[in-house]
């Protein structure tokens, strides 16, 4: 399931901007793929352009992507978090984030990951004195908080995208359900104009069978049970037209339902 055909990633990366501008966290969703689908916010440069940015420290972080998940320290000592966004029991996407520090840093510790890494040491800590600290508790809020609206949010634009399209072919099917209806009533026309002959045909055998005499007994038989059909066969007629009636004025009732 592609998240993009049905999800508005405008509305998506609002909510997700205001969630990092409002916390200081970082944030960026991904499809299921792990494919960003939105604009990264309040991305740290100490993630991505140090950490991240280097060859090793690229390497650690895929292995935490892929490997963590809910509210966890990354290899670099940050806080991060990983929400699935699920529908229907499938996963379509996840809300990513963090690059916050849970505690005031220790510079020897980032001194040492900065040498591991491959990165000037005073840049990597330059970088480091502009992550924001907060408190682990309020990070783990922040984060559960963010993947509750993302699923809600993304769980109604697809119940939104699929009622739309129920409803495209809902009005498609009622305009071939009128059609075969004014087919149907332009069929029983015809058959009660059958009806009508038939009663005809009946009354004209019976004034032959009549001056017929004796000999016209039989046909007079036969042209009584004809008529007695045309009868029948007009009531049938009839309560098919009603019924007919009654479909085409439920299809149109339902095609006029409005919120």
């Amino acid at each position: 399931m592609d998240i993009k055909k049905f999800m508005d990633m405008g509305l998506l990366q609002e909510i997700q901007d205001l969630f990092s501008t409002s916390t200081g966290l970082a944030a960026i969703a991904v499809d299921a793929e792990g494919n960003y689908i939105t604009k990264a916010s309040n991305f740290t440069d100490f993630c991505m352009k140090y950490t991240r940015g280097s060859e090793e420290g690229k390497k650690r972080c895929v292995r935490c992507d892929n490997e963590c998940t809910g509210t966890y320290v990354c290899h670099a000592g940050l806080m991060d978090f990983s929400s699935d966004i699920i529908v229907n029991g499938e996963k379509v996407g996840a809300i990513i984030g963090g690059q916050v520090l849970p505690q005031p840093p220790d510079e020897d510790r980032f001194r040492a990951i900065a040498r591991e890494l491959g990165v000037p040491e005073d840049d990597y800590l330059a970088a480091l004195a502009k992550v924001p600290v907060r408190d682990p508790e309020v990070i783990r809020a922040a984060a559960d908080m963010l993947g509750i609206v993302a699923n809600h949010l993304v769980n109604l634009e697809y119940i939104k995208k699929v009622n739309q399209k129920k409803m495209e072919a809902f009005d498609s099917e009622s305009v071939r359900a009128l059609k075969a209806v004014e087919e149907i009533q332009g069929k029983t026309t015809e058959l009660q104009r059958v009806a009508s002959m038939e009663n005809i045909l009946s009354i004209n055998a019976s004034i032959e069978a009549a001056r017929a005499g004796q000999a016209g007994v039989g046909f007079a038989v036969v042209a009584r049970e004809i008529g007695e059909v045309s009868k029948n066969s007009g009531k049938v007629y009839g309560q098919i037209v009603e019924q007919v009636k009654i479909i085409e004025e439920s299809v149109k009732n339902m095609s006029q339902v409005d919120l």
